[in-house]
């Protein structure tokens, strides 16, 4: 959604690369102390993710639809290298 590395997302958040890795790997609900999903959902929030409520059904995340100035230079960045990457 956001094509943050893992390295880059530690940076955003406080939280280490390590974690990042062992939260990634988990099924189901995160197992993990709040102020470091706090700090990710944070990070993840000023990058333009929206985290909706479960709400009577599946909670989620989408993009805002104006997302900061940041995103977009990451996605059009991502968007280069994915191109760069099928001319091969």
């Amino acid at each position: 959604m956001l094509k943050v590395e893992q390295g880059e997302l530690s940076e955003l958040s406080g939280v280490s690369v390590e974690t990042i890795k062992r939260l990634e790997r988990m099924d189901g609900l995160l197992s993990a102390n709040s102020k470091t999903l706090d700090a990710l959902q944070r990070a993840l929030e000023a990058d333009g993710v929206v985290f909706l409520p479960e709400n009577g059904g599946l909670a989620g995340t989408r993009l805002r639809r104006d997302p900061p100035a940041n995103i977009r230079t990451r996605i059009a960045r991502g968007r280069k290298v994915e191109q760069k990457d099928g001319e091969r």
